[in-house]
This record gives structure tokens, C-alpha cells and sequence, in this order.
């Protein structure tokens, strides 16, 4: 584990500098000008009340393909950890993410956000398709903090992000709490949005599409990567998903990349299923960060609070 040293352009944190400052009693001397009039100079002391630390660490992880994924570690106090995931061509950076992050250190649950491989700082080139190649991702985080003893109370995506903790839920069923923001339910669907008409027959003529807006180069959707969007069936693996997982899927009724219709449809074959729409909100929940970040904690706190009441 990697600790870097805090200031105003770094992105990672000393682990040794809490980023909530620890508080205690202070001194405060106010001083009397000396063109006034000779007065008893008064010591006021406050009384602030002391804050758990934060601590974050810049964490890289191997994952199967000996590429490395690069995390931050919100350490909260929590011996159980949040895995967050991004979503298509984002990273650990995006606002969502950093928000619920802080929204967990409120609750004191500390939390983990990750670049995918061909994302953000993780190592790799970036595939248009390649879920359940991200849901091998998520399996080398798991399985890193696990082995570190550390628990997984819980793990979040949005977007594609969404789609892939589902999927790995689907497979291994060692986390029984996973929160879908935004998932796209059918995958075949809003590829031709972002590839053109025609997409099937010229990625076959030419073995792949560039991706361009404004006349700029943006990624490269290569035959390999559409196919196994296309091969990838999220309703079969949701049909794989035990009972004892609780799954919550929240979604905006204005979003324009995901229908909200396709929340309901998770909801219906999910069987441990909780469904939350927020009424007006996008894609990316944009004005609606602190309804988002409620609902997810909320499910966290409730489902970890079942989970003791079981233990004992």
C-alpha cells in the first residue's frame, strides 16, 4: 500500500495526515489595541469536539492479467469496505463516486474506488465491451481485501459500472449487497447511439470503428470488443443472482442514456429486489447527489444492521 504526501495538487493522501482534522481545546487570545485605554487582557478557551480521522491511501492491486489497478482507500473506521465502480470510459474520479465516498465517511464506512483496466490511472488499453472481463477486475479487489482481512459489506456501479457488479453477483456469490445506479438492463440496445446506423456490417467489413466527436479521435470499438457486448445477456446472469443477496437498483426518470424502464426490469426478475426512482434525475443523478447518496447509505446501514441482528 502506497501513501503519498498531502497538499492542494495531489490526489493521494499521507496516511499519516487525517484529511477530517482532529479538533481538541484551543487557546484564543484577543488582544486590546494599544491607543485604547489599559484593559485585563482575557483568555477565552473553546471546546470543539474531537472528529474521527479520515485517512486516504493510494492502493494498486494486480489484477489475473497482471495489469494493475489503481484505487483510493477512504478509511473511515470501518472494518468493512464499499467497493465503488465507474462506468463507461469514466474513472474512480467521477463525481458520483467521489461523492458517495464522502457520503460513507459521514457514516463512518470506509470505501474503495477503482479504475478499471483501461481506465483512469489502471494499467491496460481501454475495450468498449469486456463486462464480465471488469467483473474479473472486481474479483482480484475483492479478493485483495480479503486476503488483507478486510470485509466487503458492499459493492456499487453506475452505468456500466452497474452492470458489472450485477454480473458479478451473478458468479460469485461471496457479497451479498449490491447497489445498481443507472444499469442498462439490455445490452444490445444504444450501441447504434454511439456507433452510427450500420454498425454490425462495417465493423465486420473493417474490423473495427474510431469512435470521434467534434471531429476528434475518441476510442477505437474493435469486432471482438462489440461482440461480446452483444454475447453479454444481463437477464441471464440476474436470473444466477442468489436469494440471500439484496440488490437495490436506483435510477432517474430523466435519463436519456438508460432508460428508467430498464430499473423495472431488474426489479422483476431480481428476487431480492429494491427498487428506487429518483423523480427528474439524469444519467450521472446530476442536482440529485444527496438523495442518490442517501438511498445508497441508508441500504448499506439497514442491510449491515440485518446482518449483526443474524450474527447474533
Amino acid at each position: 500500500m502506497e501513501s503519498f504526501p498531502h497538499n492542494a495538487s495531489s490526489l493521494f493522501f499521507n496516511s499519516s495526515l487525517p484529511t477530517t482534522p482532529k479538533f481538541s481545546h484551543y487557546q484564543v487570545r484577543f488582544s486590546i489595541p494599544h491607543n485604547h485605554k489599559p484593559r485585563t487582557r482575557r483568555t477565552f478557551t473553546l471546546s470543539m469536539a474531537h472528529t474521527p480521522a479520515v485517512e486516504q491511501h493510494r492502493v494498486i492491486i494486480p489484477n489475473k492479467h497482471g495489469e494493475n489497478l489503481v484505487g483510493i482507500l477512504h478509511e473511515s473506521g470501518s472494518r468493512e469496505i464499499v467497493i465503488l465502480c465507474h462506468g463507461f470510459r469514466s474513472s474512480k474520479q467521477t463525481n458520483t463516486l467521489v461523492n458517495l465516498a464522502a457520503a460513507l465517511e459521514n457514516a463512518r464506512l470506509s470505501s474503495f474506488r477503482f479504475d478499471f483496466s483501461g481506465n483512469g490511472e489502471s494499467d491496460g488499453s481501454f475495450q468498449y465491451g469486456y463486462y464480465w472481463r471488469e467483473a474479473e477486475d472486481l474479483r482480484a479487489v475483492i479478493q485483495h481485501f480479503h486476503e488483507s482481512n478486510r470485509g466487503v459489506s458492499a459493492i456499487v456501479g453506475h452505468s456500466k459500472g452497474g452492470g458489472v457488479v450485477l454480473l458479478y453477483a451473478s458468479k460469485y456469490h461471496d457479497i451479498k449487497t449490491v447497489i445498481n445506479l443507472s444499469g442498462r438492463y439490455d445490452l444490445k440496445v444504444g450501441i447504434e447511439e454511439r456507433l452510427g446506423k450500420d454498425y454490425l456490417e462495417r465493423i465486420k467489413k473493417n474490423g473495427f470503428i474510431d469512435v470521434e466527436r467534434s471531429g476528434n479521435f475518441e476510442y477505437r470499438v474493435t469486432l471482438e470488443s462489440l461482440m461480446d457486448r452483444l454475447d453479454t445477456n444481463m437477464q441471464e446472469a440476474c436470473l444466477q443472482i442468489d436469494k440471500e443477496c439484496r440488490v437495490l437498483t436506483v435510477h432517474g426518470t430523466s435519463d436519456k442514456v438508460v432508460p428508467a424502464e430498464d430499473a423495472s426490469k431488474f426489479a422483476k426478475i431480481i428476487p431480492n429486489h429494491k427498487l428506487h426512482i429518483i423523480e427528474g434525475a439524469d444519467h450521472s443523478f446530476t442536482g440529485h447527489q444527496d438523495e442518490l447518496a442517501s438511498v445508497v447509505v441508508n441500504f448499506i446501514k439497514e442491510t449491515l444492521h440485518q446482518d449483526r441482528g443474524t450474527a447474533s
